[in-house]
């Protein structure tokens, strides 16, 4: 049986985010039997798909966790392979919130350049599912202060999740360290009996 939960960060974050360490911190000291990875996804959508194949393939999630962008992939997952996925104000399409960020940057903690170009907004669009075959799958936490999302985007499209709305808070989702109990509980409930990884699929 699976026991790896991979924890995806949001654009332009890394796996030494706050959350990412908050959710690697409570796993090994509360749920030592799964495995949390925290993984450093590449800037390119094209890229970040192709390692996360690379890595389910090798091991083989229980379920994900992704914030923002994280999110937004993580579904993209789910929707291929199955499982189930916790969501942390995902970004439900990605290529019209960044197609006001093209340009060069660089990320002060993992020291690195990178580019967001038109291109990448294309890949995001091509991997936006068109809908949730099985919404239950999804934990939605959404916060109504989220100051880079409109919350009300995510309720419509996961319609059908286990959605929670908590009011104010701001993007980095406050207070997330009191939800690892129940997103702990919530991704140990995946049936892996009907998941389909990478080298499984027809």
């Amino acid at each position: 049986m699976s026991n790896t939960i991979y924890y995806l960060h949001g654009f332009a974050s890394s796996s030494l985010s706050e959350k990412a360490q908050q959710t690697v911190a409570y796993f090994q000291q509360q749920q030592p039997q799964l495995d949390l990875v925290a993984l450093d996804l590449p800037y390119t959508p094209a890229e970040a798909m192709h390692l996360l194949e690379q890595k389910i393939a090798e091991a083989p999630p229980l379920a994900f966790n992704g914030s923002s962008l994280g999110g937004f992939l993580a579904t993209v997952l789910v929707e291929r392979f199955g499982g189930r996925a916790c969501l942390i104000n995902p970004a439900v399409a990605p290529h019209s919130l960044l197609a006001d960020y093209l340009g060069d940057y660089h990320h002060p903690v993992l020291q690195r350049s990178y580019q967001v170009r038109a291109e990448h907004m294309q890949q995001l669009a091509a991997l936006m599912p068109a809908q949730l075959r099985q919404p239950q799958n999804y934990l939605v936490l959404l916060q109504s202060g989220d100051e880079v999302l409109d919350y009300r985007h995510a309720q419509t499209y996961y319609q059908g999740a286990q959605q929670q709305l908590v009011a104010g808070g701001d993007h980095s989702f406050v207070g997330y360290a009191d939800y690892l109990p129940q997103i702990a509980e919530f991704c140990q409930q995946a049936d892996v009996n009907k998941l389909a990884w990478p080298e499984q699929r027809i």
